[in-house]
């Protein structure tokens, strides 16, 4: 049986977005216009759609039914 690969993460989830989400934008930034630049600014928007969602997730105002 294979063993899991765990990882101690020492970053939030938040940070590790907003991070990825920033270096994207600085490479698609880097880039002409084109399919790779549009993929990279895809992929930074869906890293800041990911944090709101996650900041929803953890609001105080969501609560589990009962």
């Amino acid at each position: 049986m294979l063993k899991r690969r765990r990882v101690k993460q020492t970053r939030t989830l938040t940070e590790r977005l907003a991070d990825e989400a920033a270096r994207l934008r600085e490479e698609a930034h880097a880039l002409t216009p084109g399919r790779q630049r549009e993929m990279l600014l895809r992929r930074a928007r869906q890293n800041e759609a990911a944090m709101q969602i996650d900041a929803w997730l953890h609001s105080p105002g969501l609560r589990a039914p009962t």
